[in-house]
């Protein structure tokens, strides 16, 4: 399971919607947009981390005169080194984030529900969220298959693709 940037402003208003509507927090009318804003700046900050540490990892793999698939197995290790949630850990650590912001952010006026309800709640939003990334990921892949794989090539070219399909999904979204 990714998380994309493009989907972040959608996450951060559906996790928000899905606590309030269950009454698990209580968050003022004016106050739901900065809310909205708090969860879309841990998405952020989640995206940039794992940003950080991809590029890391390619550094390491290049020192080390390995090939791009190594890269991937040295990601992990680092990310299980630093307790960063990667892959199928993305949702649970995420989750725990949010809930960390929730506890903390002056803008949410009452919690009414435990951690693990809060997760609860939050998990399967992310989920439905990213499954959807990783159905354009396959597309992606697919339309760049063609291409050597961590080529320079390769990764302009899945990037054009990956932004092609998600502005195409968020039309169909809005």
């Amino acid at each position: 399971m990714r998380l994309y940037g493009s989907r972040v402003p959608a996450i951060a208003k559906d996790i928000i919607k899905e606590l309030t509507d269950r009454e698990l927090i209580e968050v003022s009318a004016e106050n739901v947009e900065e809310v909205e804003e708090d969860a879309k700046s841990v998405l952020n900050e989640y995206l940039r981390a794992e940003r950080r540490l991809t590029d890391e990892a390619k550094d390491m793999a290049r020192q080390r005169g390995l090939d791009y698939a190594a890269h991937g197995k040295i990601k992990r290790q680092i990310a299980d080194k630093r307790r960063f949630g990667l892959y199928e850990d993305a949702v649970g650590y995420i989750a725990n984030q949010l809930i960390e912001l929730l506890l903390h952010t002056p803008h949410v006026d009452e919690i009414f529900a435990e951690d693990h309800e809060l997760r609860r709640a939050v998990a399967p939003v992310l989920r439905r969220h990213m499954a959807a990334a990783d159905g354009i990921e396959a597309e992606v892949r697919k339309r760049v298959k063609n291409l050597n794989e961590g080529t320079r090539e390769w990764e302009i070219r899945y990037q054009q693709e990956l932004e092609r399909l998600q502005q195409l999904q968020n039309l169909t979204d809005d």
